[in-house]
């Protein structure tokens, strides 16, 4: 359950207003998602996460499908469950297929899994590598 209940995208007013009418119009959505309007008690802080996730998730040397499945690969080993769904649609309106989701979790399964067994066995990193 949320700590403060999230700000109606109808009530919003200035700097809030502006930023979900520009996440909507970014994301081609009309309904502003929960994050968003759960981190518009704090203005200052939904303008610098909105403009830093446009900044780093548009094409660059990474695609943005590929971006988006990173973004997956971490939320699935932080445990955010919001973040998972969220991110696996956008993913998925991006291009991405079944098939490349279950793969990504396939490598997030190994990696977590190895980097126990190193963690655990305390292996000391190979020269070569340094």
């Amino acid at each position: 359950m949320s700590i403060f209940k999230p700000i109606n995208q109808k009530q919003a007013k200035g700097k809030v207003k502006k930023i979900f009418d520009d996440i909507k119009s970014s994301r081609n959505i009309k309904r502003i998602p929960n994050f968003w309007r759960s981190l518009a008690h704090n203005p200052e802080a939904l303008e610098r996460t909105w403009n830093n996730l446009k900044q780093i998730m548009k094409k660059g040397a990474l695609d943005p499908v590929t971006k988006e499945l990173i973004y997956v690969a971490v939320s699935i080993t932080n445990s955010c469950e919001y973040c998972i769904r969220s991110h696996t649609l956008a993913a998925k309106k991006k291009g991405a297929t079944d098939q490349m989701i279950k793969e990504m979790i396939d490598v997030v399964g190994i990696a977590n899994q190895n980097n126990k067994f190193v963690e655990g066995y305390q292996v000391e990193v190979d020269k070569n590598l340094k």
